[in-house]
């Protein structure tokens, strides 16, 4: 199985690190517009195959999308990060030509790629890489929820003081400081309601702190986190190409689902060989409901800015 990931900055970088040492795929291909950046990363993780003892091969390529051909998924990260005091939203009109350039040159090698979109405003991009590429909604995978929910289960472990791996946790909506929705209601630490060990102020300070989790990194780092986002973007990859089925939260188009319509957002989804194989249905209540539908809005308002892009 081959993957290829566009951009081999800090995000690009760690997903093909992470699927090399747990051996995902049998090859990763890394792309990059910058001269040898690509390559040396590349060089740099196929040095540390005899320490670490994984067996996939990783090649770098400076913008030969050639050598990207055949990829039975494509990862796009490209595009500028945030920088501290800027939002996602702030990104649209610089990233969204990028999206669309690179879409375009993928799918002429790899025309039956799954492409897994990174780059933000991530809902908005995965919206444009559909729209641009006229692919059907189960091969355009927008993969920010999964990172949400990983920050999410990370924020109710330290409230609760028990292992991350012991909590379960959904973050759906956009990807976004103000769309994202934490579903304190729904998770649970071995079983149980959290509710029943956290207080409803403790649980609003973990949906807070979610919701502000990248811009949290941000400012502490100087720029957008890559060791979360990375990881999270090989798991996703890894549920496609082992067809395991996980219920993983994706942004994908809906089509009636959740009550909206021509938009890519957020809701969990069985992630297998086929991409998205299925959106679930977990019955949000009202409350939730009525965060959804705002949540839709400020991503559709941002989706009006694309009409240039795609003209």
């Amino acid at each position: 199985m081959k993957v290829t990931i566009v951009g081999a900055g800090n995000v690009g970088a760690t997903c093909a690190d992470v699927i090399s040492y747990r051996g995902i795929a049998s090859e990763v291909v890394l792309l990059d517009i910058k001269e040898g950046f690509a390559e040396g990363k590349a060089m740099d993780i196929m040095q540390c195959a005899t320490t670490t003892g994984f067996n996939t091969r990783v090649s770098g390529s400076t913008n030969d999308y050639s050598k990207t051909a055949n990829s039975n998924v494509v990862v796009i990260t490209s595009g500028i990060p945030r920088k501290p005091g800027m939002t996602r939203e702030e990104l649209i009109g610089i990233n969204a030509g990028i999206v669309k350039t690179v879409a375009d040159n993928v799918l002429k090698f790899s025309p039956d790629a799954i492409i897994v979109v990174v780059s933000n405003p991530m809902d908005t991009m995965t919206y444009l890489t559909l729209k641009a590429t006229g692919l059907p909604k189960n091969r355009i995978i927008g993969m920010g929820g999964a990172l949400d929910s990983s920050r999410f289960k990370y924020y109710l472990s330290q409230a609760l003081q028990r292992p991350s791996n012991d909590v379960q946790g959904m973050v759906i909506g956009g990807h976004g400081d103000t769309t994202m929705i934490p579903l304190t209601r729904l998770a649970s630490y071995n079983g149980s309601p959290v509710s029943n060990f956290l207080s409803q102020d403790a649980l609003d300070k973990v949906a807070a702190d979610t919701m502000v989790g990248g811009a949290t990194l941000t400012g502490l780092l100087g720029t957008s986190a890559w060791y979360a986002p990375g990881a999270s973007v090989a798991y996703l990859v890894d549920s496609i190409l082992n067809d395991q089925k996980k219920m993983i939260p994706c942004s994908v188009f809906l089509e009636g689902e959740y009550g909206q319509s021509d938009i890519c957002l957020g809701v969990p989804c069985i992630i297998g060989k086929n991409g998205i194989e299925e959106i679930v249905d977990i019955q949000l209540n009202d409350a939730e409901k009525v965060l959804f539908a705002k949540s839709a809005d400020a991503v559709r308002a941002m989706n009006g800015d694309l009409k240039a892009v795609l003209a």
